[in-house]
C-alpha cells in the first residue's frame, strides 16, 4: 500500500505515550496535521484536562486536524472510563487540495492511532461539544 502522507517516528512515539498515560480526570488530546508541502504528519499540541469546548475554541476554522482525544466518559451504571477517540476535524471552509490529502490519510492515521471510533466534525466548534462526544462514545 502507498502511503501519501509519512507519519514520522516521532508521532508514532507521541501517540504511544498519549495512549497509555495514566488519567483519572477530564479530556486530554494529541492534535496532528499534515505539512502539504513535505507531506508529512506534525505534532501541532497536547492538551491534558481541557474541555471538549475549550478544545474545539483551538482548533483552527479553515484547516483540517487530527485530533486524538482521552474522554472522561460516565457510564450509565456509575463507571467513568477513559476511551481513545479520533475526531477527524475537516472544516468544510478548509482548502480543497489540504482536506483531499487529509481525508487520504485518514485510515493510515487511524491504524497508527490504533483507535477505532472516529468522530467527523466539518462545520467548525459548535459542532464538538461533551454531548456530542458522549452520545457517540455510548452509541446512543
Amino acid at each position: 500500500m502507498s502511503h501519501t502522507v509519512d507519519i514520522p517516528q516521532s508521532i508514532k512515539v507521541s501517540l504511544r505515550k498519549f495512549r497509555f498515560a495514566r488519567r483519572n480526570e477530564g479530556s486530554a488530546a494529541i492534535v496532528i496535521k499534515i505539512n502539504k508541502q513535505k507531506l508529512i504528519m506534525e505534532e501541532v499540541e497536547q492538551f491534558d484536562n481541557i474541555s471538549i469546548e475549550e478544545l474545539a475554541e483551538e482548533l483552527p476554522e479553515n484547516s483540517p486536524r487530527y485530533v486524538v482525544l482521552s474522554h472522561a466518559l460516565v457510564h450509565p451504571d456509575g463507571r467513568t472510563s477513559f476511551p481513545l477517540v479520533l475526531i477527524n476535524w475537516a472544516p468544510t471552509s478548509s482548502e480543497i487540495g489540504l482536506l483531499t490529502l487529509h481525508a487520504s490519510a485518514l485510515l493510515d492515521f487511524q491504524a497508527t492511532a490504533d483507535v477505532s471510533k472516529v468522530i467527523e466534525i466539518r462545520e467548525g466548534p459548535e459542532a464538538l461539544t461533551s454531548d456530542v462526544v458522549d452520545t457517540r462514545l455510548l452509541g446512543k
